[in-house]
């Protein structure tokens, strides 16, 4: 059974679509990734099925990190995550800054169960989730 998760008003978890929507607003910065890394690995560890992401970085007004900072995140979720079961995680993104990023990520993770992806569209998001765009909304 799942416990209840106490996410930052900033996530979003749908049980019903296994699926944990991350809609940052503010600088993200390595103490600030470091946390919203640990509520992930937290709710990895609470539910009882994989889950899908999605990340929205539309409204992210600088990414403070370094390309070491990116490296060693992505390195971690990729342990993390472990040999765990295929999962989806999709980056909406509206800048080169954020694509960057995304794209480092995408590649250290290739090979692993974390399928990353980047999209400039929420309706091809929503659709390699298989969800509905509303559903990507919420709490917007």
């Amino acid at each position: 059974m799942t416990r209840k998760l106490h996410l930052p008003r900033h996530m979003i978890f749908h049980h019903d679509l296994h699926l944990l929507v991350f809609r940052p607003t503010e600088v993200i910065t390595k103490k600030a990734i470091d946390k919203d890394i640990g509520y992930l690995d937290r709710v990895e560890d609470r539910v009882e099925m994989p889950f899908n992401r999605f990340t929205d970085l539309s409204r992210v007004p600088d990414i403070g990190l370094s390309f070491e900072d990116v490296f060693r995140i992505s390195l971690h979720r990729r342990v993390k995550y472990g040999k765990g079961p295929p999962v989806k995680s999709a980056f909406y993104v509206t800048t080169p800054q954020t694509a960057r990023v995304v794209r480092t990520h995408a590649l250290l993770t290739q090979h692993s169960p974390l399928q990353v992806k980047m999209f400039e569209e929420f309706d091809a998001a929503a659709k390699w989730l298989g969800v509905a765009v509303e559903d990507l909304q919420i709490g917007d």
